[in-house]
């Protein structure tokens, strides 16, 4: 059976208030000031509903769900659907690449 394309990555734009989380910092040791804060996560919803259940406490990520500010379509639609494991493959490179350039990380 043919692996199905329903999986998606998503960026979410952090609040920079996120930099006063211990655990958040410790993640991202080469931060650059001025860089911006993200959320990197995989979903099989749309990633429009994804942000508001994270946003309502809904299987939220607590840093999403205190400090998420928008989805940033920008960084992540060019790349559509995937399979389970091409999205899980993409998630974890988006966040070593943004992480790489300066970018504050967190990955689900």
């Amino acid at each position: 059976m043919p692996r199905r394309e329903r999986y998606c990555v998503y960026v979410i734009e952090l609040s920079k208030d996120v930099l006063r989380e211990s655990r958040f910092r410790k993640a991202n040791p080469g931060y650059r000031t001025g860089k911006p804060c993200l959320y990197v996560g995989m979903t099989g919803l749309d990633p429009d509903v994804r942000f508001d259940k994270h946003k309502a406490g809904i299987q939220s990520n607590r840093f999403v769900q205190a400090y998420g500010l928008r989805l940033l379509p920008e960084l992540y639609a060019l790349y559509g659907k995937l399979d389970h494991d091409g999205a899980c493959a993409l998630e974890v490179e988006l966040a070593i690449d943004f992480r790489e350039a300066g970018y504050g990380v967190w990955q689900a």
